[in-house]
């Protein structure tokens, strides 16, 4: 799409998700069998969008590795500068265009469109003034914008990129509040599933999600023993049992083991939601 770029923002260290994070980029975790960062590259694909960047910092090497040239790189060597820090270091890239920013953590699922369509709204008739934002009603105001909550993608113009600044901060302070107070925020709904993975049981629901009631195994996994809405990654082995749980690339269920509503790293390391 011409006059707009994305920059996909994958730096952060995924605390929250400690320990699956403790040697794995939140970014590059695994939804349904295909990484964070590769869904959020679709779904931008999808939106028309061919100018693409993406930002590292934790675990920097496997990002850029698996990223490759599919996108321009912006790698933050001293920790992650935040979301409007990132942005605001890709400043000279974005060069005077609109930017759609989006989470690597966010699970958006629309069943009814293909990839991108779920964020096409965003840019359907944009001024390219206003600031956009995909969101979600919610019950009641709890720190969201309008009883909406974001849904993991905004869209920002020139005017709001220009002056940010490349260290610590976040697109709450210093975008869209300031854009909300300016009468130029305007709320996207969507219409889908949307989830924060940035918690276990997010992220376990994400891909519970995903596989849709079924299991979702890999061409690679070795399944020798008993899956329920199971979720089991390349090179994974499960010998024993696993109901609505995640078995991640390499990771084993032994024989005798039964792994319910959790997450296996590794040979040993279970999570649960």
């Amino acid at each position: 799409m011409t006059g707009v770029c994305a920059v996909i923002l994958a730096a952060g260290e995924g605390q929250r998700l400690r320990p699956l994070t403790a040697n794995l980029p939140k970014a590059l975790c695994p939804v349904g069998n295909v990484p964070l960062l590769d869904h959020a590259l679709a779904r931008v694909a999808g939106a028309g969008i061919t100018s693409v960047a993406v930002n590292a910092s934790y675990l920097a090497s496997q990002v850029v590795e698996h990223v490759g040239t599919r996108a321009h790189l912006s790698v933050e060597p001293d920790g992650p500068l935040g979301t409007s820090g990132g942005v605001a270091r890709l400043r000279e890239w974005i060069d005077g265009r609109g930017v759609l920013v989006g989470n690597a953590d966010a699970y958006l699922a629309d069943p009814s469109r293909p990839p991108g369509k779920d964020i096409a709204a965003l840019l359907d008739g944009w001024s390219g003034t206003s600031v956009r934002m995909l969101a979600q009603p919610v019950l009641k105001e709890t720190g969201g914008f309008s009883n909406h909550r974001f849904a993991g993608f905004s869209l920002l113009p020139w005017s709001r990129v220009r002056d940010l600044v490349p260290s610590d901060g976040g697109l709450v302070r210093d975008v869209w509040r300031p854009a909300e107070a300016a009468g130029e925020l305007e709320l996207i709904p969507f219409e889908g599933t949307y989830l924060d993975t940035g918690t276990p049981p997010l992220y376990l629901a994400a891909n519970l999600h995903a596989a849709a009631g079924h299991n979702l195994l890999a061409p690679t996994a070795r399944v020798t023993g008993t899956c329920i809405e199971a979720v089991v990654g390349a090179g994974a082995t499960v010998a024993g049992s696993v109901t609505r749980g995640v078995v991640l690339p390499g990771a084993t269920v032994a024989e005798g083991e039964h792994l319910t509503d959790a997450i296996r790293a590794g040979t040993s390391l279970t999570v649960h939601a």
